[in-house]
């Protein structure tokens, strides 16, 4: 295939010496709408090949990083719909050093050089965008792969950045279509297969995924020419899911004690003395779920360019996306009660135990909307030939909501007929094993049939959760570039950017529970059904538990309420509400430059950036009223009486940076560039709220001892994580199918965090209890990070046909830090009082996120019309956070995956494609809050996608 092209060229406009990348479009793109402009002036037109597919997008991803002022890695395709993945997380995992953790078997937020979403940045389109995960990194499950054509990973930064981040900053990009220069209408439909929904005893089916797209540009006379370029898409899958999971606290337990009731937990002290101790959970489960996803994803943008001095760009972003999951569980809820026969190893893992507990099945519909709007409006005047003034406003919302209806039934010693069971317990005995593989290995007495409906009649919890996070970002920025004639400086840079951004949340419950065994009957025989599936967690080798009595929960839930769903109640205040505000002013100036070392030519920039940040964070105190569980238990609940408290905290950073580009040869570059950066805390670890635990057990002798543990549920004074950078690349530019490269780079950070113990007085039932509140503090510790990245793409063009069409990308990343996060529970606590350190009773984890091994390896193989693509990607062992902070530590096993993409071009409108997601089955395996203490286990499967494309 051939196309008329107009030599006119190097790909990359290059102005005073400095390379400029337009706006999210590709160099080539925008280069190739540069050509066509200049027809009219007499240029010579020349056939040329035309290189498409995956040999086009790695040319366009080494064009991008060849031609960046910065030590950038990029994923860049010409045509909207030609990124070579699924999701924008899973195109983010082929950049050199980037990693995401899975969610539901597909990438979600993205680590960038090992280090978590928290230490990194994301832009869309230039601009923060929201997410409704609490935190500062984008969820790129919301935006569809099809409609996004570049992807910039930058691992070092320059003071126009908004604000980059300690590892990095993601930017994607959507095209502007004047600068795309030519029509396109695109159609593609997609076919989705889950093997694991053909064990469902009722499977759903194929899911799909439709996307049309439109571009085009108009002359508009004297007012000059617009484009307009318009997305759609709709995606409906399904995402069946097997999981064992333990809860997420955990408790350090006696050694030396009896059996009799829940273990005994051991203190700071008490452990420092020797005491022995092990670790278990509160409780183990088994969980089933089916799955419904449905997104539906706007995007439009408007370009007008009223002569060659002005250019206006509007640009629209709408996701919505909602799931619904029903969810079976099998719970042993009392993983703390009667413990004997207990095998603990060196590392205080619990491998194995006789226990007693209620046995449970929970039944629950969940269902999640998220909502993602964003839009900006950007103007760029050229006010002379030197001076350019740009002026960008934007707004980003996100607003996530989850409701859960569920319904607990437990053991009882009666059947719901009234009969004795063959127990006549309550408890049933059951052991654990942790030895023969990922999943504990569970025997429960045989007397007591975990698939007889029958057995679960008692204490009947019926309860109602929602949780609401509402994020906004309104930004304005103003920029201006002065291009002096001659000397040592191309360009002076200078700006200034404001924001405010809110985050709030609630989480609200409404519980009841019911004794009466008559109702239990009814609703019991009413909602039973089978359990949904063959063969539950059949990946694993050692899962013992197949299946289990299971009911349709929003069934149970309308026998019991008399109402499909309770709804919220007028009062939704609650003192684990978050309310924060943030308002940052940053402004920079930048000089780029461009010289000689004697015959070595240099070029580069230098420039600072001033951040200010101001928080306001608000937060609820309320006394307390203890009430009465039937079972026994407790519940504190807020006596309806609100006081208000309002914690204000700012910063000031300076952000000094200098990028240094040496050619070396002419296809031999080395980078330098040395930076300090911030990385500011997640929005939902500022909150000013608390979280009250109460523990569940009935042997206390006051409200003290049932308080077991009061956390703030953020820490609105956390400053940001500061580090100084250094980073060093050599690059070698073979031709356009190859790079080899080599970056070092190291990073000292100041300014770690650990939990700190204040006194907080709280009234309960009237009386006056002093508790110890645990929150989250920066400390003083410094830690050092040294790591380097390797990257390699290579076509084997001097092969002889066929095999000249093969080509490979291979980067690995390695990374070493000395950092500490303490677990808030078990670990180093500080008295704010004093400032005596208590030693923890469990080692610290890592920086959240953190893998020391990244690797990702691509073979493709390209000729004529067919393209095939193998993509393995492997993430070493990481420590995952919890959203929000102030929580465990959660540990991420290693893992590596395997994608496969073959597609055909029918003709030059038309291709058909095919594609395999984890074709292995890898699971994700999590251990808490000590590696080889298992606490989950998630089984996603395999996933495969056939698609026909067509373009107008």
């Amino acid at each position: 295939m051939k196309r008329s092209f107009v030599t006119s060229g190097s790909a990359c406009l290059v102005r005073g010496g400095k390379y400029m990348m337009m706006g999210g479009v590709s160099a080539l793109s925008f280069a190739g709408a540069a050509m066509a402009q200049d027809v009219g002036a007499g240029a010579t037109s020349v056939d040329e090949v035309v290189v498409t597919g995956t040999r086009r997008t790695v040319q366009t991803s080494i064009e991008t990083k060849r031609g960046s002022a910065t030590i950038v890695d990029a994923l860049t395709a010409d045509e909207i719909g030609d990124l070579p993945a699924l999701s924008v997380g899973e195109a983010i995992e082929t950049i050199t050093g980037a990693a995401s953790h899975r969610e539901k078997g597909g990438a979600s937020e993205v680590s960038i050089r090992g280090l978590g979403p928290f230490l990194g940045a994301s832009t869309f389109n230039g601009r923060e965008a929201t997410n409704g995960s609490g935190d500062r990194s984008v969820n790129f499950n919301q935006f569809p792969s099809e409609l996004i054509n570049q992807i910039k990973v930058y691992k070092t930064q320059q003071a126009d950045l908004v604000e980059g981040g300690v590892s990095g900053l993601v930017e994607l990009g959507t095209l502007r279509p004047l600068d795309f220069n030519r029509r396109r209408i695109q159609v593609e439909g997609k076919l989705n297969f889950n093997p694991y929904d053909d064990r469902l005893l009722q499977p759903n089916g194929p899911g799909y995924r439709g996307t049309v797209s439109y571009v085009d540009q108009f002359d508009a006379g004297s007012l000059g020419r617009v484009g307009l370029s318009l997305g759609f898409q709709r995606n409906d899958v399904t995402n069946p899911e097997e999981v064992y999971n333990a809860s997420s606290t955990w408790y350090a337990c006696n050694d030396a004690q009896t059996a009799a009731g829940n273990c005994a937990e051991v203190t700071r002290g008490q452990a420092a003395a020797g005491t022995p101790f092990y670790l278990v959970p509160g409780s183990y489960i088994f969980r089933q779920i089916q799955e419904d996803d449905t997104r539906d994803a706007w995007f439009g943008a408007l370009q007008w360019r009223p002569n060659d001095r002005l250019n206006i760009n509007l640009d629209y972003q709408y996701s919505d996306r909602s799931y619904n999951e029903r969810r079976s569980e099998l719970g042993i809820s009392e993983a703390r009660y009667g413990l004997t026969n207990r095998v603990v190893n060196a590392d205080h893992v619990l491998e194995a135990v006789s226990g007693n507990s209620s046995i449970e099945v929970n039944s629950t519909f969940k269902n999640r909307s998220e909502t993602y709007e964003g839009a900006g409006l950007n103007i760029e005047y050229d006010v002379t030939d030197a001076l350019t003034i740009k002026a960008d406003v934007s707004w980003s919302h996100t607003l996530r909501n989850e409701t859960d209806r569920n319904v607990r039934l437990r053991s009882d010693p009666l059947d719901i007929y009234g009969n004795r069971t063959a127990l006549n317990n309550q408890r049933v005995p059951y052991t654990m094993d942790l030895r023969n593989g990922s999943v504990p290995t569970f025997t429960i007495d045989p007397r007591f049939d975990i698939n007889n409906h029958d057995l679960f009649s008692d204490d009947a919890r019926i309860r109602r959760d929602q949780s609401q996070r509402d994020h906004e970002i309104m930004a304005a920025r103003f920029d201006a570039t002065y291009q002096p004639t001659g000397g040592l400086f191309t360009a002076f840079d200078a700006g200034v950017r404001y924001s405010e951004m809110t985050f709030t949340d609630f989480d609200n419950r409404v519980e009841f529970t019911q004794d009466d065994r008559a109702v239990d009957r009814a609703a019991n025989l009413a909602c039973r059904r089978a359990f949904p599936q063959r063969d539950f967690l059949k990946i694993s080798e050692s899962n013992s538990i197949n299946s289990w009595a299971s009911f349709d929960a929003v069934c149970l839930f309308e026998s019991y309420a008399g109402t499909p769903d309770t709804g919220l109640p007028l009062d939704i205040r609650a003192v684990e509400n978050r309310d924060v505000a943030e308002d940052v002013l940053a402004a920079y100036g930048m000089a780029s430059f461009e010289t000689s070392l004697g015959a070595l030519p240099l070029r580069g920039n230098v420039g600072v950036r001033v951040v200010d940040t101001q928080v306001t964070s608000k937060g609820l105190r309320a006394d307390l009223d203890v009430v009465n569980n039937p079972d026994g238990t407790i519940s504190l609940v807020p006596t309806g009486a609100f006081d208000e408290v309002v914690i204000e905290a700012g910063t000031t950073r300076w952000l000094p940076s200098l990028n240094l580009t040496f050619e070396l040869k002419e296809d031999l570059l080395l980078r330098a560039g040395v930076f300090r950066a911030m990385s500011r805390p997640a929005p939902s670890a500022l909150g000013a709220g608390r979280i009250i635990t109460v523990d569940t057990g009935t042997d206390y002798a006051s409200v003290e001892d049932a308080v077991r543990n009061i956390t703030a549920n953020g820490s609105p004074r956390l400053e940001p994580l500061m580090s100084w950078n250094a980073d060093l690349s050599l690059e070698y530019y073979a031709n356009k199918d190859s790079l080899y490269s080599l970056a070092l780079y190291a990073k000292q950070f100041t300014g770690g965090f650990q939990p700190v113990a204040y006194d907080e007085s709280f009234t309960i039932d009237g009386q006056t209890v002093v508790v110890p509140v645990t929150q989250t503090e920066n400390s003083d510790d410094e830690s050092t990070l040294l790591g380097f990245e390797i990257t390699a793409a290579h076509r084997f063009s001097n092969l002889p046909a066929p095999f000249d069409g093969l080509g490979t990308k291979i980067s690995y990343s390695y990374a070493d830090l000395d950092f500490e996060n303490q677990d808030v529970r078990l670990g180093d606590i500080v008295d704010a009082a004093t400032g005596e350190v208590t030693e923890g009773i469990i080692p610290p984890a890592g920086l959240s996120g953190m893998s020391k091994h990244v690797l990702a390896a691509q073979l493709y193989y390209q000729i004529g019309k067919l393209d095939l693509q193998a993509i393995y990607k492997y993430r070493s062992d990481y420590y995952q956070d919890f959203v929000g902070g102030n929580a465990q530590l959660r540990y991420v096993h290693g893992v590596g995956t395997t994608d496969l993409r073959a597609s055909y071009a029918i003709n030059r409108n038309a291709r058909v494609q095919v594609e395999a997601v984890n074709i292995t089955d890898e699971p994700r395996i999590e251990d808490m809050p000590v590696w080889g203490s298992t606490r989950g286990y998630y089984a996603y499967g395999a996933k495969y996608y056939a698609s026909l494309r067509y373009r107008f």
